[in-house]
C-alpha cells in the first residue's frame, strides 16, 4: 500500500463504534472509504459526522447476515477504487438479557447469523479480491465477552469467542495470500445501548474496568494499526482494549 491510494471498507458503520471508525479512516490520508450499516438512517447520521475528507466515500445499505448483500459492499469498492485494502467487519448484535434456560432458538439464531456469519461473509466476500491483489488486511470485531464469562449473555459470548478464533483460523488460511487477519476485544465502552440506563447500572459497569469505561475513541488506535502496514507481521492477534476489564 505504500505510496499508493488505500480503499476501506466498514461494515457495521452505523453504530457508534463503527461512526468512530467511519471519522478515522475517512480522515486519513489518501484513503478512499465505503461505509455500510444495516440501517439506512444510521448510515446517514455516520456520513453526516465525517470531517472534511481527503478522499472519496460510498455509502451502501447491507445486512451482512446476507452474503449476497456483503459482497455487494466489497463490488462497490472495486467499482469505485479498482481495489479493497482493508476490510472492518464491525456488525453486532446483542441477545436479549436472561439465563441460558430463558433464551429462545431465535436469541441465539440471530446472535450466530449477525455476529458469527456476518464475520464469516466478510471474510468471504473480502478474500476474494484480496487473493488476487496479494495483500489486504481484515479486522474483525470481537468483545473481551468472548473470553471472559458474563451471566445473563451466553449469545454474544459463545458468538464472540468464535469470532476470535474465526480470525486465528482465517489468518492460518491466508497468510500465504499475503492476507492479514486479526480482530480487536472491547472492554464496554459508552454507546446508545447504555442510553436511559440508571446512573448505578453504569457505576457498576465501570467498577469492574480498573481505567474505568471508556469511549471509542480509545478503541480506533487499535483498528488503525492492524489495518496499517505497521502491522504487517501481525496476524491472528486478538487484541483486547477493555481497560483492564480482562486483567484479573
Amino acid at each position: 500500500m505504500t505510496g499508493a491510494r488505500r480503499v476501506v471498507a466498514i461494515l457495521g458503520a452505523g453504530g457508534t463504534l463503527g461512526a468512530a471508525l467511519s471519522r478515522r479512516f475517512a480522515g486519513e490520508p489518501a484513503t478512499d472509504v465505503v461505509v455500510s450499516d444495516l440501517s439506512a438512517d444510521a448510515l446517514e447520521h455516520t456520513v453526516a459526522g465525517l470531517p472534511d475528507v481527503r478522499g472519496a466515500v460510498e455509502t451502501l445499505t447491507a445486512d451482512v447476515s446476507d452474503p449476497t448483500q456483503v459482497e455487494a459492499v466489497v463490488a462497490r469498492a472495486i467499482d469505485a477504487f479498482g481495489r479493497l485494502d482493508v476490510l472492518i467487519s464491525n456488525a453486532g448484535v446483542l441477545a436479549p438479557n436472561g439465563r441460558i434456560h430463558n433464551l429462545s432458538v431465535d436469541d441465539w439464531d440471530r446472535s450466530y447469523r449477525v455476529n458469527v456469519l456476518g464475520n464469516v461473509n466478510g471474510i468471504k466476500a473480502a478474500v476474494g479480491v484480496m487473493r488476487p491483489q496479494g495483500s489486504g488486511s481484515i479486522v474483525l470485531t470481537a468483545s473481551v465477552a468472548g473470553m471472559t464469562a458474563w451471566s445473563h449473555a451466553a449469545p454474544y459470548c459463545a458468538t464472540k469467542a468464535a469470532v476470535i478464533q474465526l480470525a486465528k483460523v482465517a489468518a492460518v488460511e491466508y497468510a500465504r495470500d499475503g492476507i492479514r487477519v486479526n480482530c480487536v476485544c472491547p472492554g464496554t465502552f459508552l454507546s446508545q445501548i447504555h442510553d436511559g440506563l440508571p446512573p448505578e447500572a453504569i457505576d457498576a459497569i465501570a467498577v469492574k474496568h480498573p481505567l474505568g469505561l471508556g469511549s471509542a475513541d480509545d478503541l480506533l488506535g487499535a483498528y488503525s494499526y492492524l489495518a496499517s502496514d505497521a502491522a504487517r507481521w501481525t496476524t491472528g492477534a486478538a487484541i483486547v482494549v477493555d481497560g483492564g476489564y480482562a486483567a484479573p
